[in-house]
Parts: structure tokens; C-alpha cells; sequence
């Protein structure tokens, strides 16, 4: 049956896949080398978080647009545009100084006060990125809905989704290596060059199903199958606009699912590199191996969640409603999380294989809320409602970004504190004063304070500084102020990974309560 329908859907489904793993390697390089830009650059958790919360937010306006732009220009010049204007941004991090001095110098011509150099030329670098990257999903997504009958579109949704994971498995196996040997620079270079490699393959090989001319007949007969799509397409294509699209309890089922959940992906996406340094003492190079098996779990979960409401579609459910039940079964998975912490002391291997397990019922519950969309919504309104949910998904992501860098910030800062008092109780106190007195600077003249930044993760040159005062209470110093920071930093890290185990069946009970039955959308 397979081999007389064809099979040329299924390279459509490839490049989906690898356009899916650039777009992960690109967004990835700046957590794998979160660590030494730190160091070098004198930033605090919530510098960090203010630079991927920008690049949250920018995705999320830009997938309310990309949406859009992609119903507007079509599957094959949307992606295009997509990959080479998201390229373009992940090369412009190696150029994040003289960015970010040219940023402040247009803030200054407007009498507004100058950000750090390094900081603001990461933030333009990342909002670059942002426009581009947001437009892989609703291009994805449209071009699954193009080949694809619904009974397989989760399955491929699955697949291409499942590139996500490959590449955040290539990250961490390749950037900080080059990192490491011939610097950072060239790392965001070369990862973002590929994008341009993959783009020859996109041109070569697709157009839609009628105008496609490797497209056997059975086979587009086949993916054209679906009667309720044949109705809705010989409707007329006036344009939909997103007030229409709002009154629909599906677009709100699909934005609040997406609310949610996309925060908990990118906060361990963002986060889990800063997460194994801080806890476990892990070099930007040592974290890769446990990163790579954790990222390799979830292409089962991306994979499997694809195929698994296949499982009730068999028993007589309607698309949704066995979609809806295997996402509740997905999204009991992630509690493992609430392991993560208490079991850590153990092995740092404990927590990788719980939030691997997490992260896989993530994938898998993305396949099957991106899947919703098109099981009710007609073709020519899939862009635009996923650019709607997408939107929610990413101002979701900033949320939990900007609360997790807060929340690390706080309790590092109590730790410090209490290293304090334990330093003047041991004989330490006229060497805190002493250092508590310099004017502390980064090279690029950011300042650096000892309140806020742990004398662990100082750069060599601040560090120096007050070695220089005295290296051996420094030393002693250091040695009571880590496990005091560790202490804090364990709790802030409890607290965020409760949330992200509770957060998916939060979701289900609200999309649920939102469209308790399947109804599929035919007025627009």
C-alpha cells in the first residue's frame, strides 16, 4: 500500500527535520557557553535571563507575524526567508562588542543611559535571531498540513520536531569544543553558517504538492484524502484575521497549552548547562556527554508522542479527542522531575535521567498540541493560529526566564550574604572590608559587585585583584563561601523544577475544560 501511494512526503518530512535541528544549534550556542561568556563579560543571572528573555519576547511577537508572513508569502519563500535572516543573527553574536558599543551609542544620542557594552550587543544579536527562528514552526507546521493527511500529521509533527532534540544533542557534543580551541567567536560563526547549507536542499526540493513533480498522482490523492479539508478549501480564501481567530476556544485551548508548557522547555534549554556548573562544579566541556544522553531521551518522547494517539485513532477515537488522551497520559510523565533535586546529592546522573525524562514527555506533548491546530483549524488559518500560540508559548518562556534569573540571583546573593558572617567569624573580616572597597571592573568596564557575584565565578583578572590583597584569605575565604552558595542555590533550583513538573497537566485540565469535544472549525 505504502510503496504504490509513494514515499516523496516523507523527504518533505527530512528537511523539516534538519531545518529543525539548525534551529536548535543556533539558539543553544549561547547556554553551552553561558559559563565562560560569564566570567569574561562579569554578568549575573539576571543579565543572562534579560538576554534570553529578549530573545523570548522576540520570538514570541515575531510568531504572532510569522504566522502571518507565512500564510502570505507560502511554505517555500517563508522558510527561506526564515533560515536566512535567523543565520544572519546566530553570525552576529561574534560581533556582539562592537554591536553593543554602536546600540549605546545611539541610546546615548537619545539621552537614554548606556546598558553593558557586552549585554546590549547580545540582545540585538538575539532579537535578530528570534525574527528569523520563528518563523520554523508555522512554516513546519504549514508544510506537514501541505503533505500530509491528518491520521499522519502527528506522526510527521513528531519527526521534524524530533530535529529539536538532535540538535541539542550536536550542541553541547561540538560548540564548547570550539569554544574551548579557537573561541567563542568562531563557535557562533560556524554553527550559524549551516543554516546556508541547508537552504540549497529547501530550493532543490520543494513546492507545493500540485505544482511538485516528483509527486507521484496516488500519492497527492492521498494526502489531498481528508473531506472536511476538500470542503474548507473550496471555501473562498479571504484573509482571517486574528480577532476572528480569538473568538475560537481552540485558538485560547492551543495559546494557553502552549503558555504553559514552551516555558519549561526553554528554561532547561537555556538553563541546564548554568544548572550542572553551579551544582555539580562542571566546566563548559564536561557537560557535554551528560547533556548529549539527556537530549538523546527526548527524541524517543518526540518520536513515540507522535505515534502515540495512533493508539486510540485504532480504538474509534476522532483525532482530538484521542490526542487529548494520550496527552493526558504525557503529561502525568514530567512529575518525575520533583525527583530531580532530593535525589541529586546521589549522582548528578539522577537528575540528567528525570529531567531527560521530562524533557522527552515534552516533546511529546509538543507534537501533539502543535497536531491540534491542524486537526480543527483549516490550512489557510494553520500559520496564523500557531503564530498566536507560539506567541503565548514564548511570552511564557520570558516569564519563566526572567523569574528563574531573579530567583538564582536572590538566593546566590543570600548565600554570599551569609559567607559574610561567616567570614567575619572566622578572622576574615578586615579582608572583607578591604576588598568590599575596590572598584571592581570587568575589561569592558562593567562593574563588578562582590554582593552579587561569588568569588567562584569572578573573571581571572577581578579575581586577581583580590588575590592580590591577600591570596591565602581568598583562598579561605572561597572555600566557606561555595557551600553556603550551594546551599541557596539547591533551594532556587527546587522551586523552579516543581513548576516545571506540575506545569502539563495544568495545561491539559484547562484545554481540556476549554473544548471538551472534538469540533472541527468550517466558517472561516
Amino acid at each position: 500500500m505504502q510503496q504504490a501511494i509513494g514515499k516523496y512526503r516523507w523527504t518533505i518530512c527530512a528537511l523539516l527535520f534538519f531545518a529543525t535541528t539548525v534551529n536548535y544549534l543556533d539558539r543553544q550556542v549561547l547556554s553551552l557557553l553561558q559559563k565562560d561568556l560569564s566570567e569574561l563579560f562579569g554578568w549575573t543571572n539576571t543579565n543572562y535571563a534579560n538576554i534570553t528573555a529578549v530573545f523570548q519576547f522576540g520570538y514570541a511577537i515575531s510568531l504572532l507575524l510569522a504566522g502571518r508572513i507565512i500564510d502570505k508569502l507560502g511554505t517555500k519563500k517563508g522558510y527561506t526567508w526564515a533560515i536566512i535572516i535567523w543565520s544572519i543573527g546566530a553570525m552576529l553574536h561574534a560581533l556582539a562588542i562592537p554591536i553593543g558599543e554602536a546600540f549605546n551609542t545611539i541610546l546615548g544620542f537619545f539621552g537614554i543611559a548606556a546598558l553593558s557594552v557586552s549585554v546590549a550587543g547580545f540582545m540585538v544579536s538575539r532579537a535578530v535571531l528570534a525574527f528569523g527562528e520563528a518563523g520554523n514552526f508555522p512554516a513546519a507546521i504549514k508544510a506537514t498540513a501541505e503533505y500530509f493527511p491528518k491520521k499522519e500529521r502527528s506522526f510527521a509533527t513528531g519527526i521534524f520536531n524530533s530535529g529539536a532534540n538532535i540538535g541539542a544533542v550536536l550542541a553541547p557534543l561540538t560548540v564548547p569544543w570550539i569554544g574551548k580551541h579557537w573561541g567563542w567567536e568562531v563557535a557562533f560563526i560556524l554553527i550559524g553558517a549551516i543554516g546556508f547549507l541547508w537552504l540549497f536542499f529547501w530550493l532543490f526540493f520543494y513546492d507545493k504538492p500540485t505544482e511538485q513533480k516528483r509527486l507521484s498522482a496516488s500519492e497527492l490523492e492521498y494526502i489531498n484524502s481528508d473531506k472536511e479539508d476538500q470542503i474548507v478549501t473550496a471555501r473562498t480564501k479571504e484573509k482571517v484575521s486574528w480577532v476572528k481567530l480569538l473568538g475560537y476556544k481552540q485558538t485560547w485551548s492551543f495559546a494557553i497549552g502552549k503558555f504553559l508548557t514552551d516555558g519549561v522547555w526553554w528554561f532547561f534549554l537555556f538553563w541546564l548547562p548554568g544548572y550542572l556548573t553551579s551544582q555539580y562544579g562542571m566546566s563548559s566541556t564536561e557537560v557535554a556527554i551528560p547533556l548529549a544522553v539527556l537530549y538523546t531521551m527526548t527524541m524517543i518522547g518526540s518520536v513515540g508522542g507522535g505515534w502515540f494517539p495512533m493508539y486510540y485513532f485504532k480504538k474509534g477515537y476522532s483525532p482530538y479527542d484521542g490526542r487529548m488522551k494520550a496527552m493526558l497520559m504525557i503529561a502525568i510523565i514530567p512529575l518525575v522531575v520533583l525527583l530531580a533535586q532530593p535525589l541529586g546529592d546521589y549522582s548528578y546522573w539522577i537528575p540528567v535521567l528525570l529531567i531527560g525524562v521530562g524533557t522527552s514527555a515534552h516533546q511529546a506533548w509538543s507534537a501533539n498540541i502543535f497536531t491540534t491546530v491542524s486537526d480543527m483549524f483549516p490550512k489557510k488559518a494553520i500559520g496564523s493560529v500557531v503564530g498566536i500560540g507560539g506567541m503565548a508559548g514564548g511570552i511564557g518562556g520570558v516569564i519563566v526566564s526572567k523569574v528563574g534569573g531573579w530567583l538564582f540571583d536572590s538566593y546566590k546573593a543570600a548565600g554570599i550574604a551569609e559567607s559574610w558572617v561567616a567570614a567575619k567569624a572566622n578572622g576574615l573580616g578586615d579582608y572583607v572590608s578591604r576588598i568590599h572597597a575596590l572598584d571592581l571592573r570587568t575589561k569592558f568596564g562593567d562593574v563588578v559587585s562582590l554582593d552579587t557575584f561569588d568569588l567562584k565565578g569572578l573573571s581571572k583578572e577581578v579575581a586577581e585583584q583580590l588575590k592580590n590583597i591577600d591570596a591565602a584569605s581568598f583562598d579561605k575565604l572561597l572555600e566557606l563561601q561555595k557551600p553556603l552558595v550551594h546551599s541557596q542555590m539547591t533551594t532556587s533550583y527546587t522551586i523552579m523544577f516543581a513548576f516545571c513538573a506540575v506545569a502539563y497537566l495544568i495545561a491539559w485540565v484547562i484545554m481540556k475544560a476549554l473544548v471538551p469535544k472534538y469540533k472541527v472549525i468550517t466558517d472561516l
